[in-house]
Order: C-alpha cells, then structure tokens, then sequence
C-alpha cells in the first residue's frame, strides 16, 4: 500500500468515526460516546478507534468539532449565501438557516448542542464542557452583532436590545428543538418562525423569514464535507 493511500484510508476511516460519532452524541450526549459502542457499529476494534483519538475526551473534542463543521455549513454558510445586507436582512437570513438546519433533521437527536449543552451544563469545569460553551458563544456573539446593526441603523421597532432579542430568538430555537423531537410536532418550525417574527418586530406569518440558497448537493444528510 502506497503511503497517499494509506493516508487517504486513515482520513476516511476517522471521518466514519466522527460521522458515526455525531449521529450518537445527538441522541445520548457524548458520554453515551464509548469506544466499545462505536467499534461495534463500524464493525472495527477498540484499539481501532482509539488509535485515531488516544483517548475518550479527543474523541469527545474531536466530534464536537465535527458538530461545528456540520453547523456552520447548514447555518451560517447559508445564510452567508443569501447575500442578506449586515443588520435585520442578516439577522433574518440567519434565524431562517437555524430553523432550517432542526426542520430538515439532518441529525437523529435534533440539534447537537441542545443535547449536550443540558448533559455538561451543570458541570463546574473540564475541556468538553469549555468547548461547548465556547462553541456557542460565537454563535450568540455573531446574533448579537447583527442585531446592534439593526438597532443602530433603525430597523427594529421600539427601543430594542440585543441581548434581550438574542436571548429570546435562542429561546424559540430550544422550544422549536424540544417540540420536534419530544412531541414529533410537525408545525413547531412555523411556531418558531411567527415567534421569531413577533420578537423582530415584523408581520405575522409562519413562512420563511428570509431566501436562502439550496442546500448543496451530494452530500450525505447531517454531515459535514470530508
């Protein structure tokens, strides 16, 4: 075996690991994530998988970084690709790839970090817990930038706050998240949009919130490119 192929194999075999991994973690949470668990689905040995991660905790690293490759590809690249102007065009634009990316169910459990968020919240310290945690700060953070735009250039109704609106545009994404995947609610993304809209000041009205482009082809359901 040549060595580029070797190389290749080892990438594919590893991106298998983590694909797997996500679809788990979404479900159990990543301390459902055990070694033994996924070598069994991947029909490979224990010391198979661990060899790619050394230990539990890369792993678990490893497959929150593959939930962030997944998000920002669904989410925030599509949002980027409407081509929406920096304020509430932007805003509008990324409210609608978040309902998107639960409504499409491109993981088993619903949204990853819902899961997990709950699992390591309560937890006082540690690398996966810091990873979360981080990870969904810079997506409030970029919320959060779009919604002082729109503030600062008048187009939201009131005297708006961005903190408040982030915070309550965040809630319906949890109540969309938990109505899915609890109750099977086939109409909780219309729910979450005419909440979304009456948070943002606009008309009432269940449909999308903004135009985005089509998901890009060929790629398999849930999962980021390799």
């Amino acid at each position: 075996m040549s060595p580029r192929r070797s190389v290749a194999d080892t990438r594919r075999t590893r991106t298998a690991i983590l694909r797997r991994g996500l679809d788990l973690a979404s479900v159990e949470g990543l301390e459902g994530l055990t070694i033994g668990r996924l070598a069994a689905d991947l029909a490979m040995s224990k010391s198979g998988v661990l060899g790619h991660f050394g230990t539990k905790e890369s792993l678990q690293l490893a497959v929150v970084d593959e939930a962030v490759a997944l998000f920002v590809r669904e989410v925030v690249r599509r949002a980027d690709a409407a081509g929406a102007a920096p304020g509430l065009p932007r805003l509008l634009a990324q409210c609608e790839a978040w309902v998107s990316y639960l409504e499409r169910d491109l993981l088993p459990g619903g949204c990853f970090f819902t899961t997990v968020t709950a699992e390591f919240d309560d937890r006082e310290s540690g690398p996966v817990r810091s990873a979360v945690a981080a990870k969904n700060a810079v997506w409030q953070r970029e919320l959060r930038r779009q919604a002082e735009l729109a503030i600062a250039a008048g187009q939201l109704p009131g005297e708006p706050d961005a903190e408040q609106l982030v915070f309550e545009l965040t809630g319906q994404v949890l109540a969309l998240n938990h109505a899915r995947r609890l109750y099977r609610d086939g109409a909780a993304a219309g729910r979450a949009r005419r909440a979304m809209r009456r948070v943002l000041g606009m008309p009432a009205g269940a449909g999308p919130l903004a135009g985005l482009p089509d998901p890009a082809p060929g790629e398999p359901a849930g999962h980021p490119e390799a």
